[in-house]
């Protein structure tokens, strides 16, 4: 049976079918909007909270892994070959304060890191922008240019991998 009007609710069925699919298809879709607005509500939120205002102290922490041996090893060539420019940062205003810690138990080795430098920085624009002068200020700190890029070269052939994350305070304000 050939149906001629399509417009007709009951011809052949089919006009009902399509009716009844697009029903189905428009509850889904509500219902998928509605649950997207509720997950993207605050108390959904995941991941962490937004640092202050951009005038604000901005704080990075960074993580370092290291051979198993050469810890020590590590430490020497950063404090030798990069601490010092952290240091020239903070002479600078750019950053607040630096600080160097090790964990004092032990971890699982997908979990391990050896050393996580915080950094304090003025505000998230220096955090996240380069120091212009850096450049000079590394040929000021390291005259022979030669010896610090192999020691550089190699406090990184012995780094097994490094993460930087931007931490938030959440203490709550009395």
């Amino acid at each position: 049976m050939h149906c001629r009007h399509w417009n007709q609710v009951s011809c052949c069925g089919v006009q009902e079918e399509r009716v009844q699919v697009i029903k189905n298809i428009l509850v889904v879709l509500l219902l998928s909007i509605s649950l997207l607005s509720i997950s993207a509500s605050p108390g959904f939120a995941q991941g962490a909270p937004p640092q202050g205002a951009a005038d604000q102290p901005y704080v990075m922490e960074y993580y370092y892994k290291v051979q198993w041996g050469h810890q020590q090893e590590f430490l020497q060539l950063f404090l030798k070959n990069h601490y010092p420019l952290l240091k020239r940062e903070i002479d600078s205003g750019r950053m607040l304060s630096v600080k160097i810690e090790t964990p004092a138990n032990h971890m699982t080795e997908d979990a391990r890191w050896d050393y996580r430098v915080t950094i304090r920085f003025k505000n998230s624009t220096v955090a996240t922008t380069g120091n212009p002068n850096e450049e000079q200020m590394i040929k000021q700190l390291w005259p022979d240019q030669e010896t610090y890029k192999k020691e550089e070269q190699r406090r990184f052939e012995i780094l097994l991998a490094h993460w930087d994350i931007p931490v938030s305070d959440v203490t709550p304000k009395k």
